[in-house]
Protein backbone atom coordinates (compact mmCIF):
# COMPACT_ATOMS: atom_id res chain seq x y z
CA UNK A 1 0.00 0.00 0.00
CA UNK A 2 1.43 3.40 -0.95
CA UNK A 3 2.07 6.03 1.72
CA UNK A 4 -0.61 8.30 0.24
CA UNK A 5 -3.17 5.47 0.32
CA UNK A 6 -2.20 4.57 3.88
CA UNK A 7 -2.68 8.18 5.00
CA UNK A 8 -6.04 8.36 3.23
CA UNK A 9 -7.17 5.12 4.90
CA UNK A 10 -6.19 6.38 8.36
CA UNK A 11 -7.96 9.69 7.81
CA UNK A 12 -11.10 7.87 6.68
CA UNK A 13 -11.08 5.61 9.74
CA UNK A 14 -10.51 8.50 12.15
CA UNK A 15 -13.27 10.54 10.53
CA UNK A 16 -15.70 7.61 10.77
CA UNK A 17 -14.74 7.11 14.45
CA UNK A 18 -15.30 10.78 15.28
CA UNK A 19 -18.57 10.95 13.33
CA UNK A 20 -19.82 7.88 15.23
CA UNK A 21 -19.04 9.51 18.58
CA UNK A 22 -20.58 12.82 17.51
CA UNK A 23 -23.79 11.30 16.15
CA UNK A 24 -24.20 9.29 19.37
CA UNK A 25 -24.01 12.51 21.38
CA UNK A 26 -20.87 11.37 23.19
CA UNK A 27 -18.43 13.86 21.64
CA UNK A 28 -19.44 17.50 21.99
CA UNK A 29 -16.19 19.42 22.68
CA UNK A 30 -14.89 20.97 19.41
CA UNK A 31 -11.28 21.04 20.65
CA UNK A 32 -11.35 17.36 21.55
CA UNK A 33 -13.07 16.55 18.27
CA UNK A 34 -10.25 18.25 16.37
CA UNK A 35 -7.63 16.40 18.45
CA UNK A 36 -9.29 13.04 17.70
CA UNK A 37 -9.46 13.80 13.99
CA UNK A 38 -5.75 14.55 13.82
CA UNK A 39 -4.28 12.05 16.30
CA UNK A 40 -2.75 9.06 14.48
CA UNK A 41 -3.78 6.22 16.77
CA UNK A 42 -1.67 3.79 14.77
CA UNK A 43 1.48 5.48 16.13
CA UNK A 44 0.43 5.00 19.76
CA UNK A 45 -0.88 1.45 19.32
CA UNK A 46 1.24 -0.26 16.63
CA UNK A 47 0.18 -3.72 17.82
CA UNK A 48 -2.72 -5.30 19.73
CA UNK A 49 -3.44 -8.51 21.58
CA UNK A 50 -6.64 -10.44 20.90
CA UNK A 51 -7.86 -12.93 23.47
CA UNK A 52 -8.58 -16.31 21.88
CA UNK A 53 -9.63 -18.42 24.89
CA UNK A 54 -12.88 -17.91 26.78
CA UNK A 55 -13.53 -16.71 30.37
CA UNK A 56 -11.87 -18.78 33.10
CA UNK A 57 -9.28 -20.38 30.79
CA UNK A 58 -5.89 -20.95 32.39
CA UNK A 59 -3.46 -20.39 30.79
CA UNK A 60 -5.03 -17.76 28.56
CA UNK A 61 -4.49 -18.02 24.81
CA UNK A 62 -3.75 -14.78 22.94
CA UNK A 63 -2.92 -13.68 19.43
CA UNK A 64 -0.71 -10.66 18.78
CA UNK A 65 -1.64 -8.52 15.79
CA UNK A 66 1.22 -6.61 14.18
CA UNK A 67 -0.10 -3.47 12.50
CA UNK A 68 2.73 -3.55 9.98
CA UNK A 69 1.89 -7.05 8.76
CA UNK A 70 -0.54 -7.18 5.81
CA UNK A 71 -2.37 -10.25 7.18
CA UNK A 72 -3.10 -8.47 10.47
CA UNK A 73 -3.68 -4.96 9.22
CA UNK A 74 -7.44 -4.93 8.65
CA UNK A 75 -8.30 -6.48 12.04
CA UNK A 76 -5.76 -4.26 13.84
CA UNK A 77 -7.12 -1.10 12.23
CA UNK A 78 -10.63 -2.05 13.32
CA UNK A 79 -9.47 -2.55 16.91
CA UNK A 80 -7.52 0.68 17.30
CA UNK A 81 -10.36 2.74 15.83
CA UNK A 82 -13.10 0.92 17.75
CA UNK A 83 -14.72 1.69 21.09
CA UNK A 84 -13.17 -1.11 23.14
CA UNK A 85 -9.88 -1.11 25.05
CA UNK A 86 -6.83 -2.18 23.06
CA UNK A 87 -4.63 -4.74 24.86
CA UNK A 88 -0.95 -3.89 24.54
CA UNK A 89 1.27 -5.51 27.18
CA UNK A 90 1.44 -8.82 29.09
CA UNK A 91 3.14 -9.13 32.46
CA UNK A 92 5.21 -5.95 32.07
CA UNK A 93 7.03 -7.31 29.01
CA UNK A 94 9.41 -5.25 26.81
CA UNK A 95 7.51 -3.80 23.86
CA UNK A 96 10.18 -3.48 21.18
CA UNK A 97 10.30 -7.00 19.72
CA UNK A 98 6.98 -8.69 20.44
CA UNK A 99 6.39 -11.91 18.47
CA UNK A 100 3.46 -11.80 16.07
CA UNK A 101 0.94 -14.65 16.25
CA UNK A 102 -0.25 -17.06 18.98
CA UNK A 103 0.94 -16.51 22.55
CA UNK A 104 0.14 -18.60 25.63
CA UNK A 105 -0.19 -17.43 29.22
CA UNK A 106 0.22 -14.15 31.05
CA UNK A 107 -2.16 -11.37 32.00
CA UNK A 108 -2.58 -7.90 30.55
CA UNK A 109 -0.70 -5.18 32.41
CA UNK A 110 -1.36 -2.28 30.05
CA UNK A 111 -4.13 -1.34 27.65
CA UNK A 112 -5.76 1.71 26.18
CA UNK A 113 -8.89 3.03 27.86
CA UNK A 114 -12.30 2.34 26.39
CA UNK A 115 -12.83 5.14 23.82
CA UNK A 116 -16.18 6.27 25.24
CA UNK A 117 -14.64 6.62 28.71
CA UNK A 118 -11.66 8.54 27.29
CA UNK A 119 -13.93 11.05 25.60
CA UNK A 120 -16.20 11.38 28.64
CA UNK A 121 -13.31 11.92 31.05
CA UNK A 122 -11.47 14.47 28.91
CA UNK A 123 -14.66 16.43 28.31
CA UNK A 124 -15.46 16.43 32.03
CA UNK A 125 -12.00 17.82 32.71
CA UNK A 126 -12.88 20.86 30.57
CA UNK A 127 -9.48 21.15 28.98
CA UNK A 128 -8.35 24.47 27.55
CA UNK A 129 -5.17 25.77 25.92
CA UNK A 130 -2.51 26.72 28.45
CA UNK A 131 -3.69 24.50 31.31
CA UNK A 132 -1.14 22.24 33.02
CA UNK A 133 -2.20 18.59 32.75
CA UNK A 134 -0.98 15.58 34.78
CA UNK A 135 -1.91 12.01 33.88
CA UNK A 136 -1.26 9.18 36.34
CA UNK A 137 -0.83 5.79 34.69
CA UNK A 138 -1.07 6.91 31.04
CA UNK A 139 -0.26 3.50 29.55
CA UNK A 140 0.16 3.94 25.77
CA UNK A 141 -0.66 7.64 26.08
CA UNK A 142 -3.92 7.98 24.14
CA UNK A 143 -5.64 10.37 26.55
CA UNK A 144 -2.32 12.08 27.34
CA UNK A 145 -1.82 12.76 23.64
CA UNK A 146 -5.33 14.16 23.24
CA UNK A 147 -4.88 16.37 26.30
CA UNK A 148 -1.52 17.59 24.99
CA UNK A 149 -3.11 18.49 21.65
CA UNK A 150 -5.62 20.71 23.51
CA UNK A 151 -3.44 22.22 26.25
CA UNK A 152 -0.40 22.90 24.09
CA UNK A 153 3.30 22.13 23.96
CA UNK A 154 5.11 21.29 27.23
CA UNK A 155 1.84 21.43 29.18
CA UNK A 156 1.09 17.68 29.56
CA UNK A 157 3.01 15.20 31.75
CA UNK A 158 2.39 11.53 32.50
CA UNK A 159 3.74 9.33 35.31
CA UNK A 160 3.96 5.62 34.42
CA UNK A 161 5.12 2.83 36.74
CA UNK A 162 6.29 0.40 34.05
CA UNK A 163 9.71 1.19 32.58
CA UNK A 164 9.03 -0.57 29.27
CA UNK A 165 5.71 1.21 28.77
CA UNK A 166 7.30 4.54 29.72
CA UNK A 167 9.96 4.20 27.02
CA UNK A 168 7.46 2.89 24.46
CA UNK A 169 5.01 5.75 25.05
CA UNK A 170 7.64 8.49 25.14
CA UNK A 171 9.10 7.28 21.85
CA UNK A 172 5.68 7.37 20.22
CA UNK A 173 4.87 10.80 21.67
CA UNK A 174 8.15 12.12 20.28
CA UNK A 175 7.13 10.87 16.83
CA UNK A 176 3.97 12.95 17.11
CA UNK A 177 5.90 16.11 18.04
CA UNK A 178 3.56 17.24 20.82
CA UNK A 179 6.28 17.96 23.40
CA UNK A 180 4.46 15.87 26.01
CA UNK A 181 6.49 13.95 28.59
CA UNK A 182 6.13 10.54 30.25
CA UNK A 183 8.20 9.90 33.39
CA UNK A 184 8.84 6.58 35.07
CA UNK A 185 7.66 6.64 38.68
CA UNK A 186 4.96 5.78 41.17
CA UNK A 187 1.64 7.31 40.12
CA UNK A 188 0.55 7.42 43.78
CA UNK A 189 3.19 10.12 44.30
CA UNK A 190 2.03 12.16 41.33
CA UNK A 191 4.81 14.42 40.09
CA UNK A 192 5.84 16.65 43.00
CA UNK A 193 8.77 18.13 41.07
CA UNK A 194 6.29 19.59 38.62
CA UNK A 195 4.50 21.72 41.19
CA UNK A 196 0.73 22.09 40.88
CA UNK A 197 -1.48 21.16 37.94
CA UNK A 198 -4.76 22.57 36.68
CA UNK A 199 -6.06 19.18 35.61
CA UNK A 200 -5.17 15.76 37.03
CA UNK A 201 -6.47 12.53 35.55
CA UNK A 202 -5.76 9.09 37.00
CA UNK A 203 -5.84 6.17 34.57
CA UNK A 204 -5.71 3.74 37.49
CA UNK A 205 -8.40 3.05 40.06
CA UNK A 206 -7.57 3.75 43.71
CA UNK A 207 -9.52 2.90 46.89
CA UNK A 208 -8.95 6.42 48.22
CA UNK A 209 -7.26 9.61 46.99
CA UNK A 210 -3.52 9.82 47.72
CA UNK A 211 -2.50 12.95 49.62
CA UNK A 212 0.08 13.82 46.95
CA UNK A 213 -2.62 14.20 44.30
CA UNK A 214 -4.52 16.70 46.40
CA UNK A 215 -1.37 18.68 47.16
CA UNK A 216 -0.59 18.90 43.45
CA UNK A 217 -4.06 20.15 42.44
CA UNK A 218 -3.90 23.90 41.81
CA UNK A 219 -6.57 26.38 42.95
CA UNK A 220 -9.35 26.29 40.38
CA UNK A 221 -8.15 22.82 39.37
CA UNK A 222 -10.08 19.63 38.64
CA UNK A 223 -9.14 15.98 39.36
CA UNK A 224 -10.89 12.87 38.05
CA UNK A 225 -10.27 9.28 39.08
CA UNK A 226 -11.99 5.95 39.63
CA UNK A 227 -12.58 4.91 43.23
CA UNK A 228 -12.31 1.17 42.92
CA UNK A 229 -13.87 -1.36 45.25
CA UNK A 230 -12.85 -5.00 45.45
CA UNK A 231 -15.40 -5.80 42.76
CA UNK A 232 -15.14 -4.63 39.15
CA UNK A 233 -18.95 -4.67 39.02
CA UNK A 234 -19.67 -1.26 40.56
CA UNK A 235 -16.90 1.36 40.23
CA UNK A 236 -17.18 4.93 41.48
CA UNK A 237 -16.25 8.06 39.55
CA UNK A 238 -14.75 10.73 41.75
CA UNK A 239 -14.50 14.39 40.76
CA UNK A 240 -12.46 16.71 42.96
CA UNK A 241 -12.46 20.48 42.50
CA UNK A 242 -10.18 22.86 44.34
CA UNK A 243 -11.94 26.20 44.56
CA UNK A 244 -10.03 29.43 43.84
CA UNK A 245 -9.79 29.90 47.63
CA UNK A 246 -8.19 26.46 48.05
CA UNK A 247 -11.13 24.45 49.46
CA UNK A 248 -11.66 20.88 48.18
CA UNK A 249 -15.08 19.77 46.93
CA UNK A 250 -15.43 16.10 45.97
CA UNK A 251 -18.37 14.24 44.44
CA UNK A 252 -18.64 10.47 43.93
CA UNK A 253 -21.02 8.89 41.40
CA UNK A 254 -21.50 5.36 40.19
CA UNK A 255 -21.27 4.32 36.55
CA UNK A 256 -21.07 1.38 34.19
CA UNK A 257 -17.29 1.50 33.71
CA UNK A 258 -14.14 2.43 35.56
CA UNK A 259 -10.38 2.01 35.48
CA UNK A 260 -8.54 -1.08 36.63
CA UNK A 261 -7.12 -0.83 40.17
CA UNK A 262 -3.51 -0.08 40.96
CA UNK A 263 -0.94 -2.82 41.38
CA UNK A 264 -1.50 -4.85 44.54
CA UNK A 265 -5.27 -4.45 44.67
CA UNK A 266 -7.07 -7.80 44.68
CA UNK A 267 -10.23 -8.31 42.61
CA UNK A 268 -13.14 -10.51 43.50
CA UNK A 269 -14.58 -12.67 40.72
CA UNK A 270 -17.49 -15.01 40.21
CA UNK A 271 -15.99 -17.24 37.54
CA UNK A 272 -14.92 -20.06 39.87
CA UNK A 273 -18.49 -20.41 41.18
CA UNK A 274 -20.35 -20.58 37.88
CA UNK A 275 -20.54 -24.37 37.57
CA UNK A 276 -21.64 -24.79 41.20
CA UNK A 277 -24.30 -22.09 40.91
CA UNK A 278 -25.66 -23.69 37.76
CA UNK A 279 -25.86 -27.06 39.54
CA UNK A 280 -27.38 -25.59 42.72
CA UNK A 281 -28.81 -22.04 42.42
CA UNK A 282 -29.85 -22.13 46.07
CA UNK A 283 -32.93 -22.33 48.26
CA UNK A 284 -35.88 -20.28 46.96
CA UNK A 285 -37.56 -17.73 49.21
CA UNK A 286 -39.94 -14.82 48.81
CA UNK A 287 -38.61 -11.26 48.43
CA UNK A 288 -40.22 -7.84 48.14
CA UNK A 289 -37.16 -6.53 46.25
CA UNK A 290 -37.27 -6.97 42.50
CA UNK A 291 -33.77 -6.99 40.94
CA UNK A 292 -32.63 -3.35 41.04
CA UNK A 293 -32.04 -1.77 37.63
CA UNK A 294 -28.55 -1.99 36.21
CA UNK A 295 -28.45 1.79 35.86
CA UNK A 296 -29.36 2.45 39.52
CA UNK A 297 -25.73 3.43 39.89
CA UNK A 298 -26.16 5.27 43.19
CA UNK A 299 -27.56 2.12 44.79
CA UNK A 300 -24.99 -0.27 43.36
CA UNK A 301 -22.15 2.04 44.36
CA UNK A 302 -23.39 1.97 47.96
CA UNK A 303 -23.72 -1.82 47.71
CA UNK A 304 -20.09 -2.12 46.69
CA UNK A 305 -19.13 -0.74 50.11
CA UNK A 306 -22.05 -1.64 52.41
CA UNK A 307 -22.76 -5.16 51.11
CA UNK A 308 -19.06 -5.96 51.12
CA UNK A 309 -17.19 -8.73 49.38
CA UNK A 310 -19.84 -9.27 46.69
CA UNK A 311 -19.34 -9.42 42.93
CA UNK A 312 -21.91 -9.74 40.17
CA UNK A 313 -21.67 -12.26 37.33
CA UNK A 314 -22.86 -10.17 34.40
CA UNK A 315 -22.75 -13.16 32.06
CA UNK A 316 -25.40 -15.07 34.02
CA UNK A 317 -28.90 -15.35 32.56
CA UNK A 318 -30.47 -13.72 35.63
CA UNK A 319 -29.00 -11.39 38.25
CA UNK A 320 -26.40 -13.42 40.14
CA UNK A 321 -24.38 -12.07 43.05
CA UNK A 322 -21.50 -13.99 44.64
CA UNK A 323 -19.58 -13.54 47.89
CA UNK A 324 -16.58 -15.76 47.04
CA UNK A 325 -14.89 -15.55 50.43
CA UNK A 326 -17.95 -16.88 52.29
CA UNK A 327 -19.02 -19.29 49.54
CA UNK A 328 -22.41 -17.59 49.31
CA UNK A 329 -24.56 -16.47 46.40
CA UNK A 330 -27.96 -15.13 45.46
CA UNK A 331 -29.77 -15.76 42.17
CA UNK A 332 -32.79 -13.58 41.36
CA UNK A 333 -36.03 -15.24 40.25
CA UNK A 334 -37.94 -16.95 38.96
CA UNK A 335 -40.14 -13.87 38.87
CA UNK A 336 -39.62 -10.57 40.66
CA UNK A 337 -40.99 -11.86 43.97
CA UNK A 338 -38.59 -14.76 44.57
CA UNK A 339 -34.86 -15.26 44.96
CA UNK A 340 -32.62 -18.28 45.52
CA UNK A 341 -29.91 -18.04 48.19
CA UNK A 342 -27.00 -20.27 49.16
CA UNK A 343 -24.35 -20.24 51.87
CA UNK A 344 -23.85 -18.69 55.31
CA UNK A 345 -24.58 -15.17 54.03
CA UNK A 346 -28.03 -14.26 52.76
CA UNK A 347 -26.70 -11.72 50.26
CA UNK A 348 -30.18 -10.82 49.08
CA UNK A 349 -31.30 -10.00 52.63
CA UNK A 350 -28.36 -7.63 52.94
CA UNK A 351 -29.35 -6.09 49.61
CA UNK A 352 -32.96 -5.71 50.77
CA UNK A 353 -31.83 -3.91 53.92
CA UNK A 354 -29.55 -1.59 51.99
CA UNK A 355 -32.20 -0.82 49.40
CA UNK A 356 -34.59 0.25 52.17
CA UNK A 357 -31.91 2.55 53.59
CA UNK A 358 -31.16 3.93 50.13
CA UNK A 359 -34.86 4.71 49.63
CA UNK A 360 -35.02 6.45 53.03
CA UNK A 361 -31.95 8.51 52.09
CA UNK A 362 -33.77 9.81 49.00
CA UNK A 363 -32.38 7.39 46.37
CA UNK A 364 -29.08 9.30 46.07
CA UNK A 365 -27.17 9.03 42.81
CA UNK A 366 -24.27 11.20 44.00
CA UNK A 367 -22.33 11.33 47.26
CA UNK A 368 -20.20 13.97 48.94
CA UNK A 369 -16.67 12.91 49.92
CA UNK A 370 -14.78 14.60 52.75
CA UNK A 371 -11.13 14.18 51.75
CA UNK A 372 -9.56 16.36 54.42
CA UNK A 373 -5.95 16.89 53.43
CA UNK A 374 -5.66 13.26 52.26
CA UNK A 375 -3.76 12.04 55.31
CA UNK A 376 -6.66 11.01 57.60
CA UNK A 377 -9.94 9.16 57.14
CA UNK A 378 -11.83 9.95 53.94
CA UNK A 379 -15.60 9.65 54.36
CA UNK A 380 -18.48 9.37 51.89
CA UNK A 381 -21.99 10.59 52.78
CA UNK A 382 -25.18 10.96 50.76
CA UNK A 383 -26.63 13.99 52.54
CA UNK A 384 -26.46 15.87 55.80
CA UNK A 385 -29.43 14.35 57.63
CA UNK A 386 -30.11 11.45 60.00
CA UNK A 387 -31.07 8.94 57.28
CA UNK A 388 -27.97 9.56 55.16
CA UNK A 389 -25.93 6.69 53.80
CA UNK A 390 -22.25 6.86 54.63
CA UNK A 391 -19.01 4.91 54.82
CA UNK A 392 -15.26 5.36 55.15
CA UNK A 393 -12.99 4.72 52.21
CA UNK A 394 -10.47 1.89 52.71
CA UNK A 395 -6.72 2.56 52.90
CA UNK A 396 -4.35 2.27 49.99
CA UNK A 397 -2.89 -1.26 49.68
CA UNK A 398 0.72 -1.90 50.60
CA UNK A 399 2.72 -2.21 47.38
CA UNK A 400 6.41 -1.70 46.61
CA UNK A 401 6.90 2.03 46.09
CA UNK A 402 8.74 3.63 43.19
CA UNK A 403 10.47 6.97 43.14
CA UNK A 404 9.14 9.51 40.65
CA UNK A 405 11.79 10.75 38.28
Amino acid sequence: MSLDLQAETMNTLRTAMVDRLTEAGVLTDPRLRDALLHMPREVLMPHAYVRVSGPGADPIEWRLLDGAHPDDREEWLGLIHGDDSVLLQRDGEPLDTLPRGPVTGGHMTSMSTNLLVTVEILQNLRLEPGLRYLELGPGPGVSLTLAAAVTGRHRAVGVERDAHMTAFTQRNLDRLGLAATVLEGDALDGHPQGGQYDRIHSGIGVPRVPRAWLEQLAPGGRLLTTLTTRTPSWPGRLEVIRTPTGRLEATLRGGPRGYRPLLGYRWLNAIDHRARIKADPGTPRATWLAPPADDAYGFWLAAAYLVGGVVRDFQADTMTLVAPESDSWAVAGPGDDTVRVHGPRDIWAELEALHARWEQAGRPDAYHVDLGDGSAEQRVVSAAHTKALGWALPPLPSVPRQESR
